[in-house]
């Protein structure tokens, strides 16, 4: 009877312990909330124009590939 005595307490003990720690990191959640960082305030630099550079087109022409003939052998000769 001793040992579930023990075994109860020891289990109520450990759930006092966790609901402890729950409200503490509960309290610094909150806390990490309220604090807010300042942004960098830094200088923009105005953006230039942007000068859009005209290309040529290829002068390479695309060469139409031809079709391939198929040579037929000629039967080789047996005597």
């Amino acid at each position: 009877m001793s040992t579930e005595t023990n075994n109860d307490a020891f289990i109520s003990n450990m759930l006092a312990t966790i609901k402890e720690i729950q409200g503490e990191l509960n309290e610094l959640k909150i806390m990490k909330r309220g604090i807010v960082k300042k942004s960098d305030r830094r200088k923009v630099k105005k953006k230039t124009a942007k000068m859009t550079v005209k290309r040529k087109p290829d002068r390479r022409k695309v060469k139409k590939k031809t079709a391939k003939m198929t040579v037929k052998r000629k039967p080789d000769r047996r005597r």
